[in-house]
């Protein structure tokens, strides 16, 4: 569920150790499954271990993740990095603003999941966001454009080189995507 590097596990002994005895780490995600989620590290002291918490061990510590967070942090990774400016303990969870889905979802599953957690992240450095509208009988995502890509000179080179390039690559029984958005006045064109 959650990988931790020897350096970040070094750095978590360290903290531990002017903790009372007993005390843990706990890992958790506020918000999960939204857009504004945010993970988080705390300690942990014995009397707030809950029995529905899922338990990992680690060589000198435990960690500990509440059943709500528990699916969002599904191939998250925590590493503590010493640069030129610092140190920082970093934690990078892909799944904690959408549920990874199973390999054998329904097609309409797996699509959103690949928009909401590799494509949207990348339209947001520019304000933009693309939304699964529906997957038609004939095998083509329909999309919609909404923020920053509404109206973007760009869109058709993203929606073509970019997110239709992905999608086919990891959804070969896909022909294609389509864009809902009537990019100059901000309406719908497809239908």
């Amino acid at each position: 569920m959650i990988t931790i590097t020897e350096a970040a596990q070094n750095h978590f002994v360290k903290l531990l150790s002017s903790q009372p005895e007993g005390t843990q780490i706990r890992v958790f995600v506020v918000n999960p499954g939204k857009p504004t989620a945010e993970c988080g590290v705390s300690y942990c002291p014995a009397d707030s271990v809950e029995s529905a918490d899922t338990h990992l061990k680690f060589n000198l510590f435990s960690v500990f993740v509440d059943p709500i967070s528990a699916p969002y942090l599904n191939e998250a990774a925590i590493d503590f990095v010493t640069d030129e400016l610092g140190s920082q303990l970093t934690l990078k969870a892909p799944n904690a603003k959408v549920r990874k889905v199973a390999d054998d979802a329904p097609l309409i599953e797996r699509v959103d999941y690949v928009l909401q957690s590799q494509i949207n992240p990348q339209l947001a450095n520019h304000g933009g966001r693309v939304t699964l509208m529906e997957i038609t009988d004939d095998a083509f995502a329909i999309l919609q454009f909404g923020g920053g890509c509404n109206g973007c000179s760009m869109v058709d080179v993203t929606l073509k080189e970019g997110i239709e390039k992905e999608l086919l690559q990891q959804f070969p029984e896909l022909k294609g995507v389509k864009d809902l958005t009537e990019h100059r006045r901000g309406e719908h064109s497809f239908y």
